[in-house]
Protein backbone atom coordinates (compact mmCIF):
# COMPACT_ATOMS: atom_id res chain seq x y z
CA UNK A 1 0.00 0.00 0.00
CA UNK A 2 1.44 3.35 -1.04
CA UNK A 3 1.43 5.96 1.71
CA UNK A 4 2.01 9.70 1.73
CA UNK A 5 2.00 10.45 5.45
CA UNK A 6 4.88 12.92 5.18
CA UNK A 7 3.03 15.56 3.15
CA UNK A 8 -0.40 17.10 2.75
CA UNK A 9 -2.37 15.32 0.07
CA UNK A 10 -3.85 17.52 -2.66
CA UNK A 11 -6.65 15.82 -4.57
CA UNK A 12 -6.59 16.11 -8.39
CA UNK A 13 -9.35 18.08 -10.20
CA UNK A 14 -12.71 16.34 -9.93
CA UNK A 15 -15.86 16.37 -12.05
CA UNK A 16 -18.10 15.35 -9.14
CA UNK A 17 -18.96 18.91 -7.95
CA UNK A 18 -20.31 19.69 -11.44
CA UNK A 19 -22.38 16.49 -11.42
CA UNK A 20 -23.75 17.41 -7.98
CA UNK A 21 -24.67 20.89 -9.18
CA UNK A 22 -26.57 19.42 -12.13
CA UNK A 23 -28.44 17.11 -9.74
CA UNK A 24 -29.49 19.96 -7.47
CA UNK A 25 -30.52 22.08 -10.46
CA UNK A 26 -32.75 19.27 -11.75
CA UNK A 27 -34.30 18.80 -8.33
CA UNK A 28 -35.01 22.52 -7.98
CA UNK A 29 -36.42 22.90 -11.51
CA UNK A 30 -38.52 19.77 -11.13
CA UNK A 31 -39.92 20.96 -7.81
CA UNK A 32 -40.85 24.37 -9.21
CA UNK A 33 -42.40 22.76 -12.31
CA UNK A 34 -44.46 20.37 -10.23
CA UNK A 35 -45.50 23.16 -7.84
CA UNK A 36 -46.85 25.15 -10.78
CA UNK A 37 -48.27 22.13 -12.68
CA UNK A 38 -45.85 22.65 -15.55
CA UNK A 39 -44.83 19.66 -17.66
CA UNK A 40 -43.30 16.57 -16.08
CA UNK A 41 -41.97 18.10 -12.90
CA UNK A 42 -41.97 14.81 -11.02
CA UNK A 43 -39.90 13.14 -13.72
CA UNK A 44 -37.38 15.97 -13.62
CA UNK A 45 -37.14 15.63 -9.84
CA UNK A 46 -36.71 11.87 -10.20
CA UNK A 47 -33.91 12.44 -12.71
CA UNK A 48 -32.28 14.88 -10.29
CA UNK A 49 -32.50 12.35 -7.47
CA UNK A 50 -30.91 9.70 -9.70
CA UNK A 51 -28.04 12.00 -10.68
CA UNK A 52 -27.57 12.95 -7.01
CA UNK A 53 -27.29 9.31 -5.97
CA UNK A 54 -24.83 8.69 -8.80
CA UNK A 55 -22.75 11.65 -7.62
CA UNK A 56 -22.81 10.58 -3.98
CA UNK A 57 -21.66 7.04 -4.64
CA UNK A 58 -19.09 8.18 -7.18
CA UNK A 59 -17.62 10.88 -4.97
CA UNK A 60 -17.70 8.65 -1.91
CA UNK A 61 -15.90 5.96 -3.89
CA UNK A 62 -13.13 8.34 -4.89
CA UNK A 63 -12.53 9.47 -1.32
CA UNK A 64 -12.68 5.89 -0.04
CA UNK A 65 -10.03 4.75 -2.50
CA UNK A 66 -7.78 7.64 -1.53
CA UNK A 67 -8.23 6.89 2.17
CA UNK A 68 -7.60 3.17 1.81
CA UNK A 69 -4.46 3.96 -0.22
CA UNK A 70 -3.06 5.74 2.83
CA UNK A 71 -2.94 9.19 1.27
CA UNK A 72 -4.45 11.04 4.22
CA UNK A 73 -2.24 12.11 7.12
CA UNK A 74 -3.26 13.76 10.39
CA UNK A 75 -3.32 17.22 8.85
CA UNK A 76 -5.71 16.05 6.15
CA UNK A 77 -7.84 14.45 8.85
CA UNK A 78 -7.97 17.79 10.69
CA UNK A 79 -9.00 19.53 7.47
CA UNK A 80 -11.83 17.03 7.04
CA UNK A 81 -13.03 17.70 10.58
CA UNK A 82 -13.11 21.45 10.06
CA UNK A 83 -14.86 21.01 6.70
CA UNK A 84 -17.55 18.79 8.18
CA UNK A 85 -18.01 21.18 11.10
CA UNK A 86 -18.56 24.15 8.78
CA UNK A 87 -20.87 22.08 6.58
CA UNK A 88 -23.07 21.17 9.54
CA UNK A 89 -23.01 24.83 10.64
CA UNK A 90 -24.27 25.83 7.20
CA UNK A 91 -27.06 23.28 7.56
CA UNK A 92 -27.93 24.74 10.97
CA UNK A 93 -28.28 28.17 9.34
CA UNK A 94 -30.39 26.64 6.54
CA UNK A 95 -32.94 25.29 9.00
CA UNK A 96 -32.68 28.41 11.16
CA UNK A 97 -34.05 30.41 8.23
CA UNK A 98 -37.16 28.20 8.02
CA UNK A 99 -37.64 28.15 11.79
CA UNK A 100 -37.26 31.92 11.74
CA UNK A 101 -39.94 32.21 9.04
CA UNK A 102 -42.29 30.06 11.12
CA UNK A 103 -41.60 32.12 14.24
CA UNK A 104 -42.19 35.40 12.40
CA UNK A 105 -45.41 34.10 10.88
CA UNK A 106 -46.87 32.79 14.13
CA UNK A 107 -45.86 35.62 16.45
CA UNK A 108 -45.82 38.72 14.24
CA UNK A 109 -47.49 38.53 10.83
CA UNK A 110 -50.59 36.44 11.64
CA UNK A 111 -51.45 38.33 14.86
CA UNK A 112 -50.77 41.60 13.05
CA UNK A 113 -53.18 40.73 10.25
CA UNK A 114 -55.86 39.75 12.74
CA UNK A 115 -55.85 42.83 14.95
CA UNK A 116 -55.94 46.62 14.90
CA UNK A 117 -56.36 48.80 11.83
CA UNK A 118 -54.94 46.14 9.52
CA UNK A 119 -57.76 43.75 10.38
CA UNK A 120 -60.45 46.45 10.20
CA UNK A 121 -59.33 47.80 6.83
CA UNK A 122 -58.22 44.63 5.06
CA UNK A 123 -59.52 41.47 6.76
CA UNK A 124 -62.41 42.33 9.09
CA UNK A 125 -63.61 38.73 9.28
CA UNK A 126 -60.22 37.10 9.74
CA UNK A 127 -59.59 35.16 12.95
CA UNK A 128 -55.87 35.09 13.64
CA UNK A 129 -55.66 31.73 15.37
CA UNK A 130 -52.77 29.38 14.59
CA UNK A 131 -52.80 27.09 12.68
CA UNK A 132 -54.27 29.10 9.85
CA UNK A 133 -54.04 29.21 6.09
CA UNK A 134 -53.97 33.01 6.25
CA UNK A 135 -56.45 35.77 5.45
CA UNK A 136 -58.32 35.65 2.17
CA UNK A 137 -57.83 31.89 1.75
CA UNK A 138 -60.65 29.39 1.91
CA UNK A 139 -58.43 26.33 2.40
CA UNK A 140 -59.95 23.84 4.82
CA UNK A 141 -57.48 21.52 6.49
CA UNK A 142 -56.90 19.58 9.67
CA UNK A 143 -53.57 20.24 11.42
CA UNK A 144 -51.24 17.31 11.93
CA UNK A 145 -51.47 15.83 15.42
CA UNK A 146 -48.25 15.39 17.39
CA UNK A 147 -49.11 12.21 19.28
CA UNK A 148 -49.40 9.81 16.39
CA UNK A 149 -46.85 9.13 13.67
CA UNK A 150 -44.73 12.19 14.64
CA UNK A 151 -44.28 10.85 18.17
CA UNK A 152 -43.36 7.41 16.83
CA UNK A 153 -40.87 9.00 14.43
CA UNK A 154 -39.36 10.93 17.33
CA UNK A 155 -38.83 7.69 19.21
CA UNK A 156 -37.31 6.09 16.11
CA UNK A 157 -34.79 8.90 15.57
CA UNK A 158 -33.84 9.10 19.23
CA UNK A 159 -33.26 5.35 19.24
CA UNK A 160 -31.20 5.62 16.04
CA UNK A 161 -28.96 8.15 17.80
CA UNK A 162 -28.31 5.54 20.48
CA UNK A 163 -27.64 2.74 17.99
CA UNK A 164 -25.14 4.76 15.95
CA UNK A 165 -23.35 5.72 19.20
CA UNK A 166 -23.32 2.05 20.22
CA UNK A 167 -21.81 1.20 16.84
CA UNK A 168 -19.14 3.85 17.40
CA UNK A 169 -18.25 2.32 20.74
CA UNK A 170 -17.91 -1.02 19.01
CA UNK A 171 -15.52 0.48 16.48
CA UNK A 172 -13.41 2.06 19.21
CA UNK A 173 -13.19 -1.34 20.94
CA UNK A 174 -12.41 -3.00 17.59
CA UNK A 175 -15.59 -5.05 17.99
CA UNK A 176 -16.60 -5.49 14.35
CA UNK A 177 -19.82 -7.36 15.20
CA UNK A 178 -21.12 -4.55 17.42
CA UNK A 179 -20.13 -1.99 14.78
CA UNK A 180 -21.99 -3.72 11.95
CA UNK A 181 -25.05 -4.59 14.06
CA UNK A 182 -25.32 -1.03 15.35
CA UNK A 183 -25.18 0.36 11.84
CA UNK A 184 -27.77 -2.13 10.55
CA UNK A 185 -30.15 -1.06 13.32
CA UNK A 186 -29.53 2.63 12.59
CA UNK A 187 -30.20 2.19 8.87
CA UNK A 188 -33.37 0.21 9.61
CA UNK A 189 -34.64 2.90 11.98
CA UNK A 190 -33.91 5.63 9.43
CA UNK A 191 -35.80 3.74 6.73
CA UNK A 192 -38.75 3.19 9.08
CA UNK A 193 -38.81 6.93 9.77
CA UNK A 194 -38.93 7.72 6.05
CA UNK A 195 -41.66 5.15 5.44
CA UNK A 196 -43.83 6.58 8.21
CA UNK A 197 -43.26 10.13 6.98
CA UNK A 198 -44.33 9.12 3.46
CA UNK A 199 -47.49 7.59 4.96
CA UNK A 200 -48.06 10.78 6.97
CA UNK A 201 -47.80 12.88 3.81
CA UNK A 202 -50.27 10.60 2.05
CA UNK A 203 -52.74 10.98 4.91
CA UNK A 204 -52.24 14.75 4.93
CA UNK A 205 -53.01 15.10 1.22
CA UNK A 206 -55.85 12.57 0.95
CA UNK A 207 -57.66 12.90 4.28
CA UNK A 208 -56.65 16.07 6.10
CA UNK A 209 -56.62 18.54 3.21
CA UNK A 210 -53.16 19.57 4.37
CA UNK A 211 -51.17 20.38 1.23
CA UNK A 212 -48.61 22.88 0.05
CA UNK A 213 -51.57 24.96 -1.10
CA UNK A 214 -53.01 25.17 2.41
CA UNK A 215 -51.70 28.66 2.98
CA UNK A 216 -48.90 29.61 5.33
CA UNK A 217 -49.38 26.61 7.62
CA UNK A 218 -49.13 24.11 4.80
CA UNK A 219 -46.12 25.90 3.30
CA UNK A 220 -44.13 26.04 6.55
CA UNK A 221 -45.14 22.50 7.54
CA UNK A 222 -44.00 20.88 4.30
CA UNK A 223 -40.90 23.04 3.88
CA UNK A 224 -39.59 22.15 7.33
CA UNK A 225 -40.61 18.49 7.45
CA UNK A 226 -39.85 17.94 3.76
CA UNK A 227 -36.32 19.30 3.90
CA UNK A 228 -35.72 17.36 7.09
CA UNK A 229 -36.92 14.19 5.38
CA UNK A 230 -34.52 14.93 2.52
CA UNK A 231 -31.67 15.20 5.03
CA UNK A 232 -32.71 11.91 6.66
CA UNK A 233 -32.63 10.31 3.21
CA UNK A 234 -29.10 11.60 2.55
CA UNK A 235 -28.03 10.52 6.03
CA UNK A 236 -29.44 7.03 5.51
CA UNK A 237 -27.53 6.70 2.23
CA UNK A 238 -24.36 7.79 4.01
CA UNK A 239 -24.98 5.24 6.76
CA UNK A 240 -25.47 2.48 4.17
CA UNK A 241 -22.12 3.37 2.61
CA UNK A 242 -20.45 3.29 6.03
CA UNK A 243 -22.16 -0.05 6.76
CA UNK A 244 -20.81 -1.62 3.57
CA UNK A 245 -17.36 -0.24 4.32
CA UNK A 246 -17.50 -1.67 7.84
CA UNK A 247 -18.51 -5.06 6.46
CA UNK A 248 -15.57 -4.83 4.06
CA UNK A 249 -13.17 -4.35 6.97
CA UNK A 250 -12.56 -0.62 6.61
CA UNK A 251 -11.87 1.71 9.57
CA UNK A 252 -9.57 1.32 12.52
CA UNK A 253 -10.15 2.26 16.17
CA UNK A 254 -7.64 5.10 15.80
CA UNK A 255 -8.54 6.23 12.27
CA UNK A 256 -12.20 6.40 11.23
CA UNK A 257 -13.22 9.99 10.56
CA UNK A 258 -15.62 8.94 7.78
CA UNK A 259 -17.67 7.12 10.39
CA UNK A 260 -17.49 10.08 12.78
CA UNK A 261 -18.57 12.52 10.07
CA UNK A 262 -21.67 10.47 9.27
CA UNK A 263 -22.52 10.10 12.96
CA UNK A 264 -22.17 13.87 13.45
CA UNK A 265 -24.55 14.43 10.57
CA UNK A 266 -27.03 11.90 11.93
CA UNK A 267 -27.03 13.47 15.39
CA UNK A 268 -27.64 16.86 13.74
CA UNK A 269 -30.65 15.39 11.94
CA UNK A 270 -31.93 14.05 15.27
CA UNK A 271 -31.67 17.45 16.97
CA UNK A 272 -33.46 19.21 14.11
CA UNK A 273 -36.30 16.71 14.33
CA UNK A 274 -36.69 17.31 18.07
CA UNK A 275 -37.12 21.03 17.34
CA UNK A 276 -39.55 20.21 14.54
CA UNK A 277 -41.62 17.95 16.75
CA UNK A 278 -41.94 20.58 19.47
CA UNK A 279 -42.40 23.70 17.32
CA UNK A 280 -44.29 22.37 14.29
CA UNK A 281 -46.33 19.45 15.64
CA UNK A 282 -46.75 20.04 19.38
CA UNK A 283 -47.03 23.78 20.08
Amino acid sequence: METHQDRYYLAPPSHWPIVGSIALMLLAFGFVMDLNSMGNGKLVMLAGAGVLLFMLFGWFGTVIRESEAGKYNEQVDLSFRWSMSWFIFSEVMFFAAFFGALFYTRTISVPGLGSGETMLQLWPHYTATWPTAGPGLASKFTPMEAWGIPAINTLLLLTSGLTVTWAHWGLKKNNRTQLVLGLILTVALGMCFLGLQAYEYHEAYTKLGLTLGAGVYGATFFMLTGFHGFHVTIGTIMLIVILFRSMAGHFKPSHHFAFEAVSWYWHFVDVVWLLLFVVVYWL
